[in-house]
């Protein structure tokens, strides 16, 4: 009896040591998944800068003079419908959508008229007669994406009662790729209220920015931090809860887009004429959507450095409370269209106001 205990005894312990060595490796398995899974979601690694120099406020390019549209109405005029296309050929002037077909268009398109612009899109056909020429006297082909810089912010806004702090624009770029950074700190940098960094970064092509990744890390107090990752395949957004939606060209992040605007008044200075309007598509944390902006007329804004004049975007939206956060944004042209001023608004009592405080920084040339 007592032999055949020690059999049982034995046997169930077998068993549970068995038990043990799969939930072992279960528990193996599921540590490695969270690994992986904390490591595809943590954010990527930040290339190091080294800034040098501060970039000096001058001229904007000469391709940024009124477009040369007399020359072009001689061959327009016609002894009937000469009244009609006059006001036709302004009009666009005040809807110029900037999804990535028309801005590779307005690029691509050769200062004459050749076959190649038979097949460009039906979008870029019925932009106004002056934004070819404008954009053909400075043709891609002479752009040269800038060095790494760094745009850095004074903090003003309202949040529950006054706030103040610092924010930070980094556009960082090695060959092709690029990051851009967007860092906001309210409070004091080692103690802050509330922080957040977001990060995008992606590839450089003819169109502008391709995003493929975008990170968020927010962290209000001593509460716990929040982390949002959206990636970028060739044909969708993968939202951070795992949704997917339509990828549409030339679609921005909330990071990229300040570098992808700055890029695309570089080029086509045009488009900021005062009374247009710039469409870009836009993937946020929660939806994919196309943000039209209105352009309004320059301001003069004062800075630590002097006065600035800056071309107001302002988004057609109303910041609504449980809604996107919109943007309304200042670019400088004397300081190569990077943004000087962002106002980031939640609702009518909450937003933040970023003004630049001194000049944008510069990584050597390479």
């Amino acid at each position: 009896m007592a032999h055949r205990l020690s059999l049982r005894d034995a046997g169930a312990a077998a068993l549970v040591l068995a038990v043990i060595a799969v939930h072992g490796c279960i528990a193996n398995r599921v540590a490695e998944l969270i690994a992986e899974f904390g490591e595809v979601h943590a954010m990527p690694p930040r290339i190091a800068v080294a800034y040098v120099r501060e970039m000096q406020p001058s001229a904007p390019p000469a391709v940024a003079a009124t477009p040369p549209r007399p020359a072009r109405t001689p061959k327009r005029r016609a002894p009937a419908a000469a009244p009609a296309v006059s006001p036709a050929a302004s009009a666009p002037v005040q809807d110029v959508p900037l999804a990535e077909p028309v801005s590779e268009a307005l690029l691509d398109l050769p200062p004459k008229p050749a076959p190649t612009a038979a097949s460009a899109p039906a979008s870029a056909v019925e932009s106004p007669p002056a934004a070819p020429e404008a954009a053909a006297s400075a043709p891609k082909d002479e752009f040269e994406w800038p060095v790494s810089t760094r745009l850095s912010y004074v903090l003003t806004g309202n949040y529950r009662g006054e706030i103040h702090g610092s924010g930070e624009v980094e556009w960082v770029r090695v060959g092709m790729r690029y990051q851009v950074h967007l860092d906001v700190i309210v409070g004091l940098p080692f103690l802050p209220l509330l922080s957040r960094h977001m990060t995008s970064e992606g590839e450089l092509t003819p169109a502008g920015l391709v995003p493929q990744r975008y990170d968020e890390d927010s962290k209000i107090g001593f509460g716990e931090r929040r982390r949002l990752t959206m990636f970028f395949e060739p044909d969708a957004v993968v939202l951070p809860n795992g949704q997917r939606r339509e990828r549409w060209p030339g679609v921005q992040d909330t990071a990229s887009q300040f570098v992808q605007l700055t890029y695309l008044f570089t080029t086509q200075p045009q488009l900021l004429a005062p009374g247009a309007t710039i469409d870009v598509p836009l993937a946020l944390p929660r939806n994919v959507d196309r943000w039209v902006y209105d352009v309004l007329d320059s301001e003069t804004l004062y800075t630590p450095f002097g006065p600035l004049d800056g071309v107001h975007l302002k988004p057609r939206r109303v910041a609504q409370r449980g809604g996107d956060l919109t943007a309304e944004i200042w670019f400088a042209p004397s300081l190569h269209y990077l943004p000087v001023r962002i106002r980031i608004q939640q609702d009518a009592e909450t937003f933040i106001d970023l003004m630049i405080k001194r000049r944008p920084q510069l990584a050597a040339p390479k």
